[in-house]
């Protein structure tokens, strides 16, 4: 059987299409899409992980030409939910994934514009509006989607297999006509056809190329030198003269637990492999031993090992062994020499940022830091090794502190616990939302450690929000994950009885407390020396959580649209946010 013949969906019916996140299920709904357009049946082309330009581009790319009036018809439910320019053309839609029964509204209107003849609905993907809507998104299947089938058309649809309830899923599949499951299977793409209105189950295998691990590297050649000499014990001045170079820990939390939401088996993996690759000294483009002073530099290459398999050696890199905090108040280190041997070596770290207030949860919550440490060793280490590190305690397990074990080599268990389940992952932001509602209804303390207190270095928050620089699939990601915690915090505090423009001042006043940077409002919100891209360049504005945040936030309390006009990435004094 040939892959096109599953590019028919049948009148009448409604197929779900299941994968991993990465898998390639946008690629097939676009095929989906040219294969209908050929028959000339009217597509509405409903998009949730990418603008509607995107996938007009993507389309043109695989040889989308000129199409009658009418035929193709975008609802972009992208761009006024993550806070992106909306695009101005008779023939896209906008919405916003987290309103599904202004959805419904949209797609009825725009089928009645092109007339009584069957249409097919594309629709890429139901995972957006599902986080933003929990299992409301069940009842928009069965409800409306369903109902727009029997009504003589045909609905095709994606879901991104781990993104929440297994319970869910089973329900969204139970739903439908026809279910399609992409899996991987070494080195091929295999379509599973479980059931269909008139293709038999069956198998089919796609060649599986795997894209090329490219660097990036977007800080300010200044900016990375001081904040280099800052990390090796120089006295400079501070990076942010006006907010001071540390943010509370709950921001940083509430960052990369927003993005784990999108992409629970990948973005973990993804940024461990970021992290290491642009923690090496060798990949950095810059000398850092040459930055130190010159006493300094002699008596690094004079004391520091050439590798680091024995104890004594690792043992020099952890301060002789002693019980000390890190640079930039990450955590308390010690390194366990009783425990370590030569080539395997063990470090305990107390008070880590990253698990912090998170116990018992479940899992390891720990990799951002250790990942750093490996690629500090791969890049010192002569040679030339694979380092890595697996997180055998941890406060999310309920241990009392965390602990890893650091090898020059592939460790077998890694990427499986990388991987974080849905309960944990919902187990995790609960606590955030928890802490960041009664800071902001109550005035409550948020997450605190007893030596360390509640910040930590905008070092630690830049190794995430660096990483969407060089990945399309981590733009998303973050995009959305900062539209559904505005979104959330935005709604709480409707409910809570405030009136809007006491939840904006409180959520001001809380990324002030926060220090993501110097945050003022008027006819416009500004941040100076806003922590996502403080040190970096980009082309174009690039605060991709933010705008997120601030975007789902005002819609959620205003039923506004913000958009950044203005970024520092691009050399602007400040970062600006648009009201529309």
């Amino acid at each position: 059987m040939s892959l096109s013949s599953l590019y028919d969906v049948p009148k009448g019916k409604t197929i779900l299409l299941v994968g991993t996140p990465g898998s390639g299920k946008s690629v097939f709904c676009q095929q989906v899409v040219l294969s209908n357009l050929a028959a000339y049946k009217p597509i509405i082309f409903i998009t949730t992980e990418y603008s509607s330009f995107e996938a007009e581009k993507a389309l043109k790319e695989k040889g989308l030409g000129n199409t009658s009036h009418g035929l193709l018809n975008f609802i972009d439910a992208y761009s006024e939910t993550v806070g992106l320019p909306l695009p101005d053309r008779p023939d896209i839609i906008n919405a916003n994934c987290g309103n599904l029964t202004n959805l419904s509204i949209l797609i009825t209107k725009l089928h009645r514009k092109i007339g009584k003849q069957s249409s097919l609905l594309v629709f890429d993907s139901l995972t957006s509006p599902y986080i933003l809507n929990g299992s409301q998104v069940v009842l928009f299947l069965k409800l409306f989607l369903s109902k727009f089938a029997s009504e003589g058309n045909s609905v095709f649809a994606c879901f991104d297999e781990g993104s929440g309830k297994s319970e869910d899923l089973v329900s969204l599949m139970s739903l439908c006509n026809g279910i399609i499951k992409i899996d991987f299977v070494e080195d091929k793409k295999v379509l599973n056809v479980v059931k269909h209105p008139k293709i038999e189950p069956t198998k089919i295998e796609v060649p599986l190329v795997a894209p090329p691990l490219t660097s990036f590297h977007h800080f300010d050649m200044n900016y990375r030198k001081r904040d280099l000499k800052l990390a090796m014990g120089a006295s400079i001045s501070t990076l942010r003269p006006m907010v001071g170079d540390f943010i509370n820990i709950a921001w940083r939390n509430l960052v990369f637990w927003s993005g784990m939401l999108w992409d629970p088996k990948r973005f973990p993996a993804m940024m461990y492999d970021v992290t290491k690759y642009t923690n090496n000294p060798s990949n950095m483009n810059i000398d850092v031993v040459a930055l130190l002073p010159m006493y300094q530099r002699g008596l690094f290459r004079l004391f520091m090992p050439k590798n680091f398999s024995k104890v004594k050696n690792m043992k020099k890199l952890f301060g002789m062994g002693k019980k000390q905090s890190l640079d930039w108040n990450s955590g308390i280190v010690e390194f366990l020499e009783d425990k370590s041997k030569t080539d395997e070596h063990h470090v305990r770290f107390s008070e880590s940022y990253e698990c912090w207030g998170f116990n018992n949860v479940g899992a390891t919550l720990g990799f951002m830091k250790p990942a750093q440490t490996v690629g500090i060793l791969a890049g010192w280490d002569n040679r030339v090794r694979d380092w890595n590190v697996i997180e055998l305690k941890c406060i999310g397990l309920g241990d009392p502190y965390c602990e890893y074990k650091l090898v020059p080599e592939e460790i077998d268990e890694l990427r499986d616990s990388l991987e974080k389940n849905s309960t944990t992952i919902e187990n995790v932001n609960a606590l955030i939302k928890d802490h960041i509602l009664k800071f902001l209804l109550h005035g409550k303390p948020l997450m605190e450690r007893p030596t360390l207190g509640s910040d930590v270095h905008m070092h630690e928050l830049q190794q995430v929000t660096a990483a969407p620089l060089a990945s399309e699939q981590l733009i998303m990601i973050f995009r959305l994950g900062g539209a559904k915690a505005g979104k959330m915090l935005g709604e709480h505090l409707m409910k809570a009885g405030l009136g809007e423009e006491e939840a904006v001042r409180r959520l001001i006043d809380f990324m002030n407390h926060c220090k993501v940077g110097k945050v003022t409002i008027d006819e416009t919100i500004r941040i100076f020396e806003n922590s996502e891209r403080f040190g970096m360049k980009t082309k174009e504005p690039s605060c991709y959580f933010t705008t997120g945040f601030l975007n789902g936030f005002f819609y959620a309390v205003k039923n506004h649209h913000v958009k950044e006009t203005k970024c520092i990435g691009i050399g602007d004094p400040y970062c600006e946010w648009d009201f529309k």
